[in-house]
Formats: structure tokens, sequence, C-alpha cells
């Protein structure tokens, strides 16, 4: 399988993309493309000939699946598309958190809120409690702090039909 991104850039950035593309580069003043990144891995800069734009790397909130074909038949899955690179313009604001709220279309708009539910509220004191009890079952001990009353009543009733 293959690693990919989705590179989203602003209109006037893919007209110059699609430019680069269809020409020959040597005729082009948009000479190449360069994407690097800081070293946190999800802020940095995209260059396209001599300017430079920020960019993000940021978390799609679903999987996308993306597919090749060779012969117009046969489609064969080439990678699972988690993650998409946003290129802006100087002086647009940066995207918050890490976490891209939308998907790739207008059906996905604000995805995590409508289709997915919400992640649970754990205390994270009450979880290490927990997994020290249970560690200390599985190893022949008793859970701490609590008692266990075994009271047990029970009562036979017999029946004889003749």
């Amino acid at each position: 399988m293959e690693e990919q991104f989705i590179l989203r850039v602003p209109p006037s950035i893919a007209e110059r993309i699609e430019r680069l593309l269809n020409e020959n580069p040597s005729t082009s003043e948009d000479g190449c493309l360069d994407l690097s990144f800081t070293d946190d891995g999800r802020t940095g800069t995209f260059a396209i000939g001599n300017e430079t734009f920020p960019a993000s790397l940021l978390d799609l909130p679903g999987v996308v699946e993306s597919y090749k074909t060779y012969d117009d038949t046969v489609l064969i899955k080439t990678a699972d598309i988690g993650q998409i690179i946003m290129v802006r313009e100087e002086g647009e604001p940066s995207p918050e958190g890490i976490e891209y709220r939308h998907g790739l279309t207008p059906p996905m708009r604000d995805a995590r809120r409508r289709r997915f539910r919400r992640e649970p509220d754990v205390n994270p004191e009450l979880v290490q409690r927990v997994e020290k009890d249970i560690l200390n079952i599985m190893s022949g001990g008793t859970v701490d702090n609590i008692l266990i009353y075994s009271a047990f009543q029970f009562t036979f009733k017999i029946s004889v039909a003749i």
C-alpha cells in the first residue's frame, strides 16, 4: 500500500499547480514545488516557484479509500487516506487543533459532531484503580477497598405428582 495525503490549496495556487503540471517546466515561471515541515510534523511551508505559503497537516474525521486502475475495468485499492495537507494564503488563520472538523465533501460538514458519538468522560484515577484491581484479581488476589459478602440462601421445593 502507498502512503497518500489530500493536498488542499486555494484556487489561485491550484491554477499555478495545474499550469506547472501541464506545461514544460523550463517555460514556466513556477519552476518547482516544495513542501517542508517543522520539527513538530504538523506545520510547515509549501513553496511554488519563489513564493511560500503556510501549510498544516490535519487528521480527517474519517478514512477515505483511494483506488487506481490500469485497464478502466478493475479497481485496485492503493491506500487509506486519513490526513489532509491544508495550504493557506499568507494572513489566513491557522486551523485549531490537529483534527479537521469537516470531511472532504459537503455531506461530511462537521462530521465529528454529527456522525460519531462523543468520547466518554473518563476519570483517569478511576481507570487506574480499576486496572490495578483487575491485575490484582488476575494474579490471584482480591479487590482492594471493596468488601465482598457471600450470603446465599437456597430454597428447594420438591413436588411429586403421582
